[in-house]
C-alpha cells in the first residue's frame, strides 16, 4: 500500500470517529437565588425580626389586620422550613397578649417587633397606637424569660414617643460588642403628619422621617441614656418621602445600616443600606438597593432585619398568592462598603 493510500485511510477513519462522537453540550450556569420565599405558604407575616436561641431560628411579625393576635411568632430549625407557633389549644400564639395602658386598646395596631437577648432574659421592642392620639404610634418594650413569651410590657408609659414629630415606629436593637453599649434604632414617623400621597408623605412639602440612634442601658436594654442621634433622613421625592425599618450590623470596622425607602404599599419600597465607620455616622447610602421590585421576581420587598452574624436576613414582600406581605429569607455577603445577595 502506498504512503498516499495509508494517509487517506487514516484520515477517513479519523473523520468517522469524530462524526460518531457525541457533540459537547454548552455549559449552563445555574444561579441560585440568594433569597428564598415566600415562606409559611405565603401567609401574611409583615415586618419580620430575627433571633436565634439554642440553635433554633425565631421570627416575630406585625399583627394581621382583623386578627386579635398582637405579635406573631414563627420558628425554624434550619432557616429553611418555617412554622407559625400555636398554643396547646391549637390557636395561634400571641407573643404579646396583654398591652399596656398607654396603648389604644380598641385599635392597637401593634407593629414591627424586634427581639434582643440579655443573658437569660429577652426584650421585645414594638410600636402601637396611643390612646392619646390613635393616629400616631409610639414605641414600647416588653420582657420575658422565654423566647416564645408571653412578654410583659415594661412601665406604664411608652418608651419612645415624640408625638410632636409624628410618633415613632420600627425599633430595632443593636449591641456594640467592643464596648458593651446597647442601642435602639428607630424611625420618627413623620409621615403621620404628612401632606398626602403615598403613605401620607408622597407629596411636597415632605415631612422628615429620620432614622434615630438611641443609647440604652446595657443591663436591661430599654432604660434610655442621653439623647438620640439622627443617622439618616428621607430625600424627598427620591424616597417617596419615607425612610424606615432600620436594622444595623457591623462587619470589620464598617457599620451597615439597612433601611427601607419608599411606601410599603407601592413598588417604590426597597431594602436599601448605608455605611459608616462610626456608629453615629455620617452614613453614605449605597447607589443601588439590595432588594427591589422586579429583582428575582420580588414585589415590594422591605422591612429587613439582619441577624448579628451579618449574614442571615429576613424581610417581607407582597405574596404572589395575594395573601399579604409574606416572609422572605436571605443570606447576604458584606464586603467592606458593599452588600450582595
Amino acid at each position: 500500500m502506498s504512503i498516499l493510500r495509508l494517509c487517506f485511510a487514516f484520515w477517513a477513519l479519523t473523520l468517522q470517529l469524530c462524526l460518531a462522537a457525541p457533540v459537547p453540550q454548552p455549559t449552563v450556569s445555574l444561579v441560585k437565588r440568594a433569597e428564598a420565599g415566600p415562606e409559611i405558604g405565603g401567609a401574611n407575616f409583615p415586618d419580620p425580626s430575627i433571633i436565634q436561641v439554642s440553635g433554633v431560628w425565631y421570627a416575630f411579625a406585625t399583627r394581621t389586620i382583623g386578627s386579635s393576635i398582637h405579635i406573631q411568632i414563627a420558628s425554624s430549625p434550619d432557616f429553611v422550613i418555617w412554622t407559625i407557633l400555636k398554643d396547646p389549644d391549637g390557636s395561634q400564639k400571641d407573643a404579646l397578649p396583654n398591652l399596656p395602658a398607654w396603648v389604644d386598646a380598641s385599635s392597637p395596631n401593634t407593629w414591627a417587633p424586634d427581639l434582643i437577648q440579655i443573658e437569660n432574659n429577652f426584650v421585645m421592642y414594638y410600636s402601637a397606637t396611643t390612646g392619646a392620639n390613635p393616629n400616631q404610634h409610639c414605641i414600647g418594650a416588653a420582657t420575658s424569660s422565654s423566647i416564645t413569651g408571653p412578654f410583659t410590657p415594661v412601665g406604664s408609659a411608652a418608651l419612645i414617643c415624640p408625638t410632636f414629630q409624628g410618633g415613632a415606629i420600627d425599633a430595632a436593637g443593636y449591641w456594640e460588642a467592643a464596648t458593651g453599649q446597647r442601642y435602639i434604632t428607630y424611625k420618627v414617623d413623620g409621615n403621620s403628619q404628612g401632606h398626602g400621597g403615598a403613605c401620607g408623605n408622597g407629596v411636597a412639602p415632605y415631612v422628615p422621617t429620620p432614622i434615630m440612634l438611641q443609647p440604652v442601658s446595657a443591663a436591661d436594654g430599654y432604660t434610655l441614656q442621653g439623647a438620640p442621634t439622627q443617622l439618616l433622613n428621607n430625600n424627598g421625592a427620591a424616597d417617596t418621602g419615607i425612610v424606615e425599618a432600620p436594622s444595623m450590623t457591623k462587619v470589620g470596622g464598617t457599620y451597615i445600616l439597612f433601611f427601607s425607602s419608599g411606601c410599603f404599599t407601592t413598588g417604590s419600597y426597597t431594602v436599601s443600606y448605608a455605611t459608616s465607620t462610626s456608629i453615629t455616622g455620617p452614613f453614605t447610602r449605597a447607589s443601588n438597593p439590595l432588594f427591589a421590585t422586579g429583582v428575582d421576581g420580588l414585589n415590594t420587598p422591605g422591612s429587613a432585619d439582619i441577624y448579628r452574624d451579618g449574614s442571615h436576613m429576613l424581610f417581607h414582600g407582597n405574596s404572589p398568592q395575594g395573601t399579604g406581605r409574606a416572609l422572605y429569607t436571605a443570606q447576604i455577603v458584606i464586603n467592606g462598603n458593599t452588600v450582595s445577595a
